[in-house]
């Protein structure tokens, strides 16, 4: 207890802003991610440039991937070519010497593990020594140099003096949600080689249907990782010195699975595709087969991720179908039943040399742990984490700290890296996370586990649940492997600028505004919709911790209040704009903010040199919260107009009708523009991603909605879940109901009936030059409408 408080207070004072100093090279203008541990900096800097060779030591081999990769990326970063022998400016040599380093203060008691990792750089004006104890040292040696070079007046500088370097824990993992869409190989191993330059060194990968389990045929989704694909991934992470992890659901968030008729039998409970039953043997035969394909086809592999997360009703099942509750009742709980199935699959990995981790909490407990085996390396959460911890460690277990999710709770499209202040709010009760990365260090740097438990490495995550971009995970990424290597008061102002400079290169501006204005953007996005439950998916079977809904409880989804519909004589009563003043201001302040990001990403896109993609993904998710805020300002406009019909409706009848064509004009405005965002959406995600489709390959998709998660990313096949929402929502029925108002009113006056293509849940029609949705009968109209996009008359059919 004296520890959690002391840690506690520590981490409070730091997050307050005691104790943030900048780094030594920071102050002098270079920036570095992790933060070395030991600097000793002269007071000279000096010149770096292409008349500088390149020497490599007896002990380096020539295609050493430290090699290559100083090569690479300074052609990458800097347009730079190491001059050859008889035009020297200095040197630089690279050398691999064990022992040669010296590690001081680290929480991983294995010194050794850390050693292989350590290296020093010396800096002189005419050379400059790269040494590391192994070939993993000279690789992350190599990496700070390139870190280290600062532009300045058109030269590259680097400062005199030495570095001594070496992680605070041996393993620093990311973990990337491959889950809910998959990225092309090539993509993958960018995304790895993006890993180590940050010196993260363990990649978990979870694939779930994405890769072709020859145990599992039924399970794999139309686009999947081939077994050779897998090895070929892992052979390229572990030449980076990256450790590519498989991570294996179950026995629970397993729906991937069970929602297949083959495998319904194994279901704990008949009627919910959630968990697994562990009294039936083909649970067994199942999770072995799928664990030994992904094995198969990563082999050189060091590690094996068994998820064991959030298995809510284990030990409760008692029917026709399953009986975890005696089996649970003999061993004693359903945290022994949490034990004996993680022993079993983890001793046989570990067989077969694969040291197993495993996510640990519900149904376990403290006195459950000394049954684990010692082997296993454990991420233990929850209220009981402190007890775990300490009982782990007498039982010779070692720990990963979990740090804290990149995309919490109310993150959408982008984490919310800034909180979006409650007086910018709709609904008071949404607080966001403040300051998300000084959580993230914090958690790393002085959680109690770090005195608790044998602690030997980190994992920063970011779920794709809500089919999140996982290129917005990055800075959250970083700033956990900055923790891991080198801990300590958080000073997140200057890893988010090292950041900004080491991911994007040159040609950046106001990156920190971007990345504040996207996580606000992003919070008051959802926040201007309200929550209802849902209609028309299937209820939530149940929810956490053993909780059995009966009946079951409706799933939840956002919706918008919509005026009402004007009668067939365009009576209209209206309080719809003074019951949304809120909403609307803040649509309104949220729009003239959306003005500024979406002209700083432009402004960056043209001019960033590196990770330009990254940029684009923003600008399209820039694009989808700009749709939105235009949506509710839409309606706002239509419900001004159609106030305007109803007082000319007495009088004017042909003016009252203009003002509703012109609210029906403003709702086909609102539908083409929430098709075009998702198209730019899908037309840019995609790039990069293999395409969500039902069927490819051979292999058909089989759509069936988790009974227990209610996942955003798995409501639709492909990505309109981006606009899910928008889709659910009654907004066609009542466009269709204006218009039916206005036919009859039109005929009751002798006026034109009006007739509109309209199908809201159509999402594959966007706005062309030739071709727009929204069209009247009107010929008149029609005629000015062709003439406004450049069209003949033979180019638009008139309905």
């Amino acid at each position: 207890m004296r520890a959690w408080v002391v840690a506690v207070i520590l981490g409070s004072l730091f997050r307050c802003g005691m104790a943030q100093t900048v780094s030594p090279l920071y102050a002098r203008g270079y920036t570095v991610v992790p933060q070395p541990q030991r600097v000793s900096l002269g007071s000279r800097e000096f010149t770096f440039s292409q008349e500088w060779q390149l020497k490599l030591d007896a002990s380096v081999p020539p295609d050493d991937v430290a090699v290559a990769t100083f090569r690479q990326d300074l052609g990458d970063r800097f347009n730079l070519t190491l001059g050859a022998a008889g035009k020297s400016a200095g040197t630089v040599t690279l050398r691999i010497v064990r022992g040669s380093v010296q590690i001081g203060q680290a929480l991983d008691h294995d010194k050794s593990a850390l050693e292989e990792q350590a290296y020093r750089i010396d800096l002189h004006p005419d050379a400059i020594t790269v040494t590391g104890n192994t070939s993993t040292g000279l690789f992350y040696g190599v990496e700070t140099l390139i870190q280290l070079l600062k532009r300045s007046s058109g030269t590259l500088r680097l400062p005199e003096g030495t570095i001594d370097d070496w992680p605070d824990l041996r393993l620093r993992l990311m973990f990337w949600d491959d889950n809910h869409r998959l990225e092309h190989v090539d993509e993958l191993k960018r995304e790895v080689r993006q890993a180590a330059f940050f010196k993260m060194n363990g990649f978990e990968l979870k694939l779930s249907g994405h890769f072709q389990y020859k145990s599992a045929p039924a399970v794999v989704e139309p686009d999947a990782l081939t077994p050779a694909e897998l090895q070929d991934l892992t052979d390229y992470a572990l030449r980076c010195h990256v450790q590519l992890i498989p991570y294996a659901d179950g026995p629970s968030h397993v729906s991937f699975i069970l929602k297949h008729p083959e495998y319904s039998s194994l279901r704990a409970f008949p009627d919910n595709n959630y968990e697994m039953c562990l009294t039936n043997p083909g649970t067994y035969k199942l999770l072995r087969g799928m664990y030994q394909d992904l094995l198969d086809a990563s082999k050189g592999g060091k590690y094996f991720y068994i998820s064991m997360d959030e298995p809510y009703y284990m030990g409760l099942a008692h029917n026709s179908q399953c009986d975890e509750a005696d089996l649970a009742k003999r061993l004693g709980s359903s945290g022994r039943l949490f034990t004996s199935f993680l022993d079993q699959a983890g001793d046989s990995l570990h067989d077969q040399g694969r040291t197993v981790l495993f996510w640990g909490a519900f149904p376990l407990k403290p006195n459950d742990v000394p049954s684990l085996s010692p082997h296993l390396i454990g991420n233990f959460y929850g209220p009981e984490r402190a007890e775990l911890d300490q009982n782990a460690r007498q039982r010779g277990m070692q720990q990963i700290i979990s740090t804290q999710y990149i995309n919490d709770g109310n993150s959408r499209l982008f984490p919310g890296y800034f909180a979006l202040p409650l007086a910018q709010r709709l609904h008071q009760g949404n607080g966001g996370i403040s300051d998300l990365l000084s959580e993230i260090m914090n958690k790393i740097s002085f959680q109690p586990s770090r005195l608790d438990s044998d602690v030997i490495g980190e994992v920063t995550s970011g779920w794709g649940d809500k089919g999140i971009n996982p290129e917005t995970f990055w800075l959250g990424y970083v700033a956990g492997a900055a923790a891991g290597w080198h801990p300590g008061p958080p000073n997140t102002p200057e890893v988010e600028d090292e950041f900004y400079s080491l991911f994007y290169g040159s040609g950046i501006a106001g990156m920190n505004r971007i990345y504040q204005l996207l996580s606000e953007q992003d919070q008051g996005w959802g926040d201007t919709w309200d929550s209802v439950d849902s209609t028309v998916r299937k209820p939530i079977w149940g929810g956490a911790y053993g909780q059995i809904y009966n009946p079951r409880r409706p799933a939840k989804e956002q919706t918008l209040p919509l005026p009402p519909v004007p009668d067939g004589n365009l009576a209209y009563s209206s309080t719809w704009s003074n019951d949304n003043a809120k909403r609307l201001a803040l649509t309104a302040e949220a729009t003239r903010e959306n003005d500024t990001l979406l002209g700083m990403l432009a402004e960056n896109i043209r001019t960033v040199q590196l990770n330009r993609y990254n940029l684009e993904v923003y600008l399209s998710i820039a694009n989808l919260y700009r749709q939105g805020f235009d949506m509710i300002a839409g309606i706002h406009n239509m419900d001004a107009l159609l106030t305007s019909a109803a007082r000319e409706s007495l009088q004017d009848p042909a003016r009252a009708l203009s003002d509703v064509d012109s609210a029906l004009d403003v709702a086909g405005s609102i539908w083409r523009q929430r098709n075009q965002a998702l198209q730019n959406a899908v037309d840019t995600w995609d790039v990069v991603s293999f395409s969500r489709v039902a069927d490819a390959n051979g292999r058909h998709f089989l759509f069936e909605l988790d009974d227990v998660k209610d996942h955003l990313a798995d409501r639709t096949v492909d990505l309109s879940y981006l606009v899910y929402r928008e889709k659910t929502l009654a907004f066609g029925e009542w466009v269709n109901a204006i218009l039916a108002s206005r036919n009859q009113y039109a005929t009751a006056h002798q006026l034109p009936a009006r007739e509109l293509r309209w199908k809201w849940d159509d999402i594959s029609a966007t706005y062309t030059a030739c071709s727009p949705l929204f069209e009247r009968e009107s010929k008149i109209a029609a005629e000015r409408t062709r003439s406004a996009f450049g069209c003949s008359s033979g180019d638009w059919p008139v309905l």
